[in-house]
């Protein structure tokens, strides 16, 4: 009997980058396929690895991701990867071609927001994003204090009705 493992459905979250969201304006998101070893993917299935100084670099119309942190496998032996080193990106080509073109624009960067195991196959989730100033971000997290307090205010109004 070939091929008895049960096949892992739906998705499943290693990491994200919730800073990326903080210090970029999202324009666009695509996701991706990484070329990884043995042991990345047995080190990413114990549910390890950082996002926090990733970036994506475009290289003779090929996508490399830079900097993410997938710590040793802690049973591996000399077979195992280094830490962050960087690791190919599978896009179609209309995806890296349009990247291409917009990641020129002044401003623009590629990060990483978040990666995960999809049907069993480790993907990431990259963004086209733009820099936010600093006024943007005290903006953004102003914005977030106010809808917590109205939440938090309606979340009171509906206790006392009930009550």
């Amino acid at each position: 009997m070939v091929g008895t493992m049960a096949k892992e459905k739906g998705r499943k979250l290693i990491a994200q980058n919730k800073k990326a969201r903080h210090d970029y304006h999202i324009l666009d998101t695509y996701e991706a396929g990484l070329v990884l070893t043995g042991t990345e993917v047995k080190s990413l299935r114990q549910g390890r690895a950082s996002l926090v100084d990733g970036f994506v670099q475009l290289d003779g119309h090929e996508a490399w991701l830079h900097n993410v942190h997938v710590p040793e496998y802690s049973q591996g032996t000399w077979t195992n990867h280094s830490a962050r080193r960087k690791r190919k990106l599978l896009l179609h080509r209309t995806e890296i071609d349009k990247l291409e073109s917009k990641s020129q624009e002044t401003g623009h960067t590629i990060v990483p927001l978040a990666l995960y195991f999809k049907d069993g196959r480790a993907k990431i989730e990259i963004a086209l994003a733009r820099g936010k100033k600093e006024y943007d971000k005290r903006q953004t997290l102003r914005e977030k204090q106010d809808r917590r307090e109205t939440d938090r205010a309606m979340a009171a109004v509906r206790r006392r009705q009930r009550g």
